[in-house]
């Protein structure tokens, strides 16, 4: 395992774990612990977005580059997971089944369309 790929390794799983944490903390009103788990959530995400800026210096890539291509795909991206979770929500928490499986099957078709975007068609 090449050195760039062991530190993005631990650096996701670290940050993913604490976002997810975090999240869990904050949204479970069971566990009555909103502020720590905005903070600690904060920091999951801190660290993910560190670990993307560390393996692109070790690629030997300039930090972030903003052009129209990356601008789309990271909407494309947010809006896929809004409307996946979106779908969600309406069958799980509102109890509105078919309507919401077909809004979750539309958020999962706009990210699967992140795969060609990003990869392109060969």
């Amino acid at each position: 395992m090449k050195k760039k790929d062991f530190i993005t390794l631990i650096l996701s799983t670290v940050g993913g774990i604490l976002f997810a944490l975090g999240m869990c903390m904050a949204l479970l009103p069971e566990w009555n612990a909103m502020t720590p788990g905005i903070i600690t959530g904060v920091i999951g995400g801190v660290i993910l977005l560190a670990m993307i800026l560390v393996r692109r210096k070790m690629d030997g890539k300039p930090a972030i580059v903003f052009n129209g291509k990356v601008i789309g795909t990271t909407l494309l991206g947010i809006v896929g997971a809004i409307i996946l979770g979106v779908g969600m929500c309406m069958t799980m928490v509102w109890e509105i089944m078919i309507p919401g499986v077909i809004v979750g099957v539309v958020g999962i078709v706009a990210l699967l369309c992140l795969i060609p975007v990003i990869k392109g068609l060969k």
